[in-house]
């Protein structure tokens, strides 16, 4: 596996750190692959990610964001064998956490866990800052008309 060295973006780029963080976590293996999940794109500004999480109830899970990190956890006691022993324990019961990173103004907007799948929406909001709009075109005359702002001045 080839290796590669992020250090220059961080010496020469004001701002990208949490980008150049990224791509460092990207390379890294990840460690085991449970719970399975799936993360869908409903459409350009929505998101979904189901995790299969049989066995956990809602008490059992947690869900947190922090910092464009959403984090989801999961933590079972110990079940007591009253009615015997195993003899063979093949549903897992171990304890998982799972970190997603969020792009910037992506939110979790709501969370349900179904059917042993744990669904959880997200939706990007941009702020209308940051919307393209729709610059009004004039035409004849000048962009600055300093006639006007003279005869302001004088009546002023």
């Amino acid at each position: 596996m080839t290796t590669f060295d992020f250090s220059p973006l961080y010496r020469t780029s004001v701002g990208f750190d949490r980008l150049a963080s990224l791509l460092s976590s990207a390379q890294r293996v990840e460690q085991g692959a449970y719970p399975p999940y799936n993360i869908l794109a409903v459409d350009e500004n929505h998101y979904q990610i189901t995790m299969a999480v049989a066995g956990f109830g809602e008490a059992d899970l947690d869900l947190t964001t922090e910092q464009n990190v959403l984090t989801v956890k999961g933590q079972r006691a110990d079940e007591q064998d009253a009615d015997g022993r195993y003899l063979h324990r093949g549903i897992a019961n171990r304890a998982f956490e799972r970190r997603f990173n969020l792009a910037d103004y992506v939110r979790v907007t709501a969370a349900k866990l179904e059917n042993g799948l744990l669904h959880i929406q997200l939706e990007r909001e941009i702020p209308e800052a940051m919307k393209p709009r729709k610059i009004e075109l004039t035409t004849g005359g000048r962009l600055l008309d300093v006639d006007s702002a003279e005869s302001a001045e004088k009546a002023a």
